[in-house]
């Protein structure tokens, strides 16, 4: 974790690529490319910064910028001890959409707890088990901006980095290397 803090706050060193990490880049768009970098270093590194001493649920709103936390889906409500989930009547909801509407509802906005789950080193499977770490970052003659992620592999799971740079405001996101 120092090594990607460092990454975060100031850059690659040359002695990062004597680690030869399997690294992926993300390219996006935005109205301010560096705008969203900076955003997304921002939320990270102040996810990064407590993983050794992983705050509560409750608490991660007033941790990560209100922008942020804003941008993700509401929380579902949990359903009482008297009102249980009706999956019967979400199945039947979700097979009356169009294939379209199913890949829209799946992309849409990640509620804050999903999104931190993947970086939680309290949850087996989750955060001990990242597959993507921030590596580099910057903006290309384009006009577009660029992140660079080190890998397990391809392909990882992307998803919570693809969430990153879209609530950060990053759009038309491309993998490669």
């Amino acid at each position: 974790m120092e090594g990607e803090l460092r990454r975060l706050r100031s850059g690659p060193r040359a002695e990062d690529d004597r680690q030869r990490p399997f690294l992926v880049r993300v390219r996006f768009t935005a109205k301010d490319p560096t705008q969203v970098i900076a955003d997304a270093r921002t939320v990270l590194t102040r996810v990064v910064e407590r993983t050794g001493d992983w705050p509560a649920d409750e608490r991660w709103p007033r941790l990560l910028p209100t922008w942020f936390v804003q941008r993700c889906a509401p929380e579902p409500v949990e359903p009482g001890p008297d009102e249980p989930f009706d999956v019967e009547a979400w199945l039947r909801q979700w097979q009356a959409m169009t294939p379209e509407q199913r890949a829209v509802a799946s992309r849409g906005p990640w509620t804050l707890s999903d999104w931190l789950h993947h970086f939680d080193p309290t949850e087996e499977g989750a955060g001990d088990d990242r597959s993507w770490w921030w590596w580099h970052a910057g903006t290309d003659e384009s006009g577009g901006g660029w992140v660079q992620v080190a890998t397990t592999g391809w392909p990882f799971g992307s998803g919570s980095l693809s969430w990153l740079i879209e609530a950060s405001g990053g759009t038309d996101l491309a993998y490669g290397p």
